[in-house]
């Protein structure tokens, strides 16, 4: 029993880290149990097949989603809106660019990029809760109902801003380098809560503001 449990073991290691870098569809059920060092027919002993080991290496990704996700609601809990946004974006950023978090990160894109059944799991677990909370923040801030078009904008924005901050190399090459310390990241933090903070009331005044055309110098 001990070594199925280390079999298995193994085999999540080996096919998170092969999955990670060349996705679902690229890494053979041999690639990973000769990564494992496992029988050939232990995937299917442990996992049912390569969808259901594949799936398992996702949940653990989208539990590190709902982890992320947890901390940030209990951390703005009772607060106003406004300083539920700040301590959002600051453990959203702090947990997405802690080390060894590169395999999650990885995984999830090429899940977007190029979609199984796994994709649901992910979104309805992982993605769905993580809006769903961030629209309620700035619904508050806007003091507008939650499905307003706005208020999905505003999340967009503030998802891509912090998203931009994980290593891509584009960024350096544009001379954009993120050295991820402590101190960095809480700097960067600010930033993020400070900007959009102002974005989003300043999308709040605009829609306060009667719309209509402007005049032409010299009308009546």
């Amino acid at each position: 029993m001990n070594q199925d449990r280390e079999t298995r073991r193994r085999l999540l290691q080996a096919a998170e880290s092969l999955f990670a870098q060349h996705g679902f569809r690229k890494v053979t059920v041999r690639e990973i149990c000769l990564a494992a060092r496992a029988n050939v027919a232990a995937v299917n002993y442990h996992f049912g097949d390569k969808m259901g080991l594949y799936r398992e290496v996702m949940q653990s990704a989208i539990d590190a989603m709902r982890g992320t996700n947890e901390a940030a609601r209990s951390a703005g809990e009772g607060q106003p809106p406004e300083e539920q946004l700040r301590r959002y974006i600051s453990i959203f950023l702090h947990r997405i660019l802690k080390p060894g978090r590169e395999a999650v990160h990885r995984l999830i894109n090429h899940e977007m990029n190029d979609p199984t059944t796994a994709l649901d799991l992910l979104v309805e677990e992982g993605v769905r809760p993580r809006v769903q909370f961030l629209s309620g923040v700035i619904a508050g801030l806007l003091d507008c109902p939650v499905d307003d078009a706005k208020v999905l904008r505003c999340v967009a924005s503030i998802q891509s801003q912090v998203l931009a901050y994980l290593p891509n190399p584009i960024a350096a090459r544009l001379g954009f380098r993120f050295k991820a310390t402590a101190e960095d990241i809480d700097a960067a933090a600010a930033h993020l809560a400070d900007f959009s903070i102002a974005g989003v009331r300043a999308i709040g005044a605009a829609r306060t503001r009667r719309p209509g055309r402007a005049r032409r110098p010299g009308s009546r």
